[in-house]
């Protein structure tokens, strides 16, 4: 079978089962957007109302864990999308819709603090949620490594065709274990400015939460301030981080843990997170054909590098990075 006879059966049978929950047949559907993974959107009509519908073929994406975190989230006062229906054998939910207006594209000089202060605000209700109350992995040792690991192998092999330094091993050692003594909550893993959408009401709301973790608390605070989509100045991010770790003390998220030592954690998680992305930039590029990440490279490479010089731990990864070969230009 073809790939658009699959595509045109697949909207086939989204146009079946929209027949059966919807109010009435007389919709419009048009794509909304696609990420990352195999997953697609589209946005439903009728009059006034709109919905989202995620098309999520079975035989690559499970909408279990979806479904399961989103209810979870709403219980405990976090704004993601309620689901109205769901098809999880075809893999169709049906999905209260946030509109079209990203973080990304509002952020500016003006609105920074206001937006910014409110994905905190909510970033905390995600975090103040019981994590014995729903069942996720664990952001452990292996999955930790498991991701910087794409960075060698996709950014520095397949990218950038050179060697694999020797002392990487011990750079991924020190970035496990600050990571793993942190408090341990729930992680989004994408809590950035694709993912949060500015809405009316009870904004941002939040999407593409379904690879959810309990790990590392800085991880989602340093997702949304170091961006790999949007640069802020150091004075901006340091200043939001104050505000986050306030609020966090008040909440006793953070109980006996100075302000220099959630920084580190932060540089520090700030650093593996980028040196995964890196690899995961390019796999997608090279291995799924979605070139538009390598847009990306630039500022998650300023990232890195900019970390990595600032701790003397760092110093052969800050000089490793700073060879003239090491350049994002694709």
């Amino acid at each position: 079978m073809s790939h658009s006879n699959e595509s045109n059966s697949r909207l086939e049978e989204i146009h079946q089962w929209l027949k059966t929950v919807l109010p009435s047949v007389e919709y419009t559907m048009e794509a909304a957007s696609s990420d990352a993974s195999f997953r697609r959107y589209f946005r439903v009509t009728i009059e006034t109302k709109t919905w989202i519908l995620m098309d999520a073929p079975p035989e690559q994406e499970d909408t279990q864990p979806f479904i399961d975190i989103a209810r979870f989230l709403l219980q405990n006062g976090v704004n993601v999308p309620e689901i109205y229906a769901s098809n999880i054998k075809s893999g169709f939910l049906l999905l209260s819709d946030f509109g079209n207006s990203p973080y990304l594209n509002e952020l500016n000089e003006n609105s920074v603090n206001e937006l910014y202060k409110a994905a905190i605000d909510s970033l905390i209700k995600i975090q103040l949620s019981p994590t014995d109350e729903i069942r996720l992995p664990n952001y452990d040792k292996v999955l930790l490594e498991q991701e910087m690991n794409l960075f060698p192998e996709w950014y520095l092999q397949r990218h950038l065709n050179i060697a694999i330094p020797n002392f990487l091993e011990t750079t991924f050692d020190t970035l496990t274990a600050s990571a793993l003594e942190q408090p341990q909550r729930i992680v989004h893993r994408d809590y950035h400015s694709r993912n949060l959408m500015h809405t009316i009401d009870n904004s941002p709301g939040i999407i593409d939460f379904q690879d959810a973790v309990i790990g590392p608390i800085s991880y989602d605070l340093v997702s949304l301030l170091r961006d790999c989509y949007i640069l802020w100045p150091d004075e901006k991010v340091s200043e939001l981080i104050e505000y986050y770790f306030s609020i966090a003390q008040n909440h006793g998220l953070l109980t006996d843990v100075s302000l220099e030592q959630f920084i580190k954690w932060f540089d520090l998680m700030g650093l593996q997170r980028h040196i995964k992305v890196l690899g995961i930039f390019c796999r997608l590029n090279y291995r799924d054909g979605k070139s538009n990440y390598m847009n990306d490279l630039a500022l998650t490479l300023h990232y890195v590098r900019n970390i990595s010089s600032k701790y003397p731990e760092f110093s052969e990864l800050s000089n490793f990075l700073n060879q003239p070969e090491i350049s994002p230009i694709s």
